[in-house]
C-alpha cells in the first residue's frame, strides 16, 4: 500500500488552517494541524511529519523561531505560509532553511502544486553515483550523500543536497537556471530564477571558496571540476 504523505499545518488562523486540510485531503494527504509553533514542534518529535506548512505570524513563538528550532533537529521540508510579503522576509526565511515561500493571500491550488512538487522531491531523491570529488580539503562524497571538510561533515538541508548533487553529478557542465529548478522543484518553479540564486548563494556559503561555482548571467551555473 502507498503511504499518503502527512503533512502538518501550523497556523493561528482556524479558516486558513481549514482550508488548506481541505485542499490537501482532497490530493488524497493526511493532515495534522496545530494553532502555535510549540505545539508543531510536540508534533514532530512524536509523528512521522513529511512536511510542514508554517506561518510566520503566530502568537507566542513566531514561524522563523519554529523553524530554526525545527531546523535544530530535522530536515523535514518546510513552506512558509505567510501575509508578510517583504523581500527581507522572505530570505530571512529560505535563509534559515525554508524549502518555500507562499504569501497570502494565496490560490489554495498553487500552494497544493507547491507542496506536491517538494514531496516528490523528497521522496525521489537519487542515491548518487560512488564517485568522490575532492576540493583542496572538501570532499563531496555523492555515494555517501556526505561533504566533509577535513574531518568534519559539512551539514546541508534537503534541498541544498539536491542543488548540490546537481551541480556535482555534472561538475563541468554549464545547468541552465529551468533545467535546475525543474529538476529539483519541479516544472511550477521553471520560471524562478531569483529564488535559486539565494539557493546557490547558501551552497557558497557553506562550501567557500575552494568549491567553485561559476556563475552564467542569464543562463545558468556550473561546478566546475576538481583540479
Amino acid at each position: 500500500m502507498i503511504k499518503k504523505p502527512f503533512v502538518l499545518v501550523v497556523d493561528d488562523e482556524p479558516p486558513i488552517v481549514r482550508l488548506v486540510q481541505l485542499r490537501l485531503e482532497a490530493d488524497d494527504m493526511q493532515v495534522r494541524t496545530a494553532h502555535r509553533g510549540e505545539d508543531a514542534l510536540a508534533i514532530l518529535d512524536d509523528e512521522p511529519i513529511d512536511l510542514v506548512v508554517l506561518d510566520v505570524t503566530m502568537p507566542g513563538m513566531d514561524g522563523f523561531e519554529t523553524l530554526r528550532r525545527i531546523r535544530s533537529r530535522s530536515t523535514v521540508p518546510v513552506i512558509m505560509l505567510t501575509a508578510r510579503t517583504l523581500d527581507m522576509d522572505k530570505l530571512r526565511g529560505l535563509t534559515g532553511g525554508a524549502d518555500d515561500y507562499v504569501t497570502k493571500p494565496f490560490n489554495p491550488d498553487e500552494l497544493a502544486a507547491r507542496i506536491a512538487a517538494i514531496l516528490r522531491r523528497a521522496s525521489g531523491q537519487r542515491a548518487g553515483g560512488q564517485e568522490q570529488l575532492r576540493y583542496g580539503d572538501v570532499t563531496i562524497d555523492l555515494a555517501q550523500r556526505r561533504v566533509t571538510r577535513g574531518a568534519e561533515e559539512i551539514h546541508f538541508s534537503r534541498t541544498e543536497w539536491e542543488l548540490l548533487h546537481e551541480l556535482a553529478t555534472n561538475a563541468g557542465k554549464v545547468l541552465l537556471h529551468r533545467e535546475l529548478l525543474t529538476r529539483i522543484w519541479g516544472a511550477e518553479f521553471r520560471d524562478e530564477s531569483q529564488y535559486l540564486r539565494t539557493w546557490v548563494s547558501r551552497l557558497r556559503n557553506k562550501l567557500g571558496d575552494e568549491v567553485p561555482i561559476t556563475t552564467f548571467p542569464g543562463m545558468g551555473y556550473r561546478l566546475e571540476p576538481p583540479a
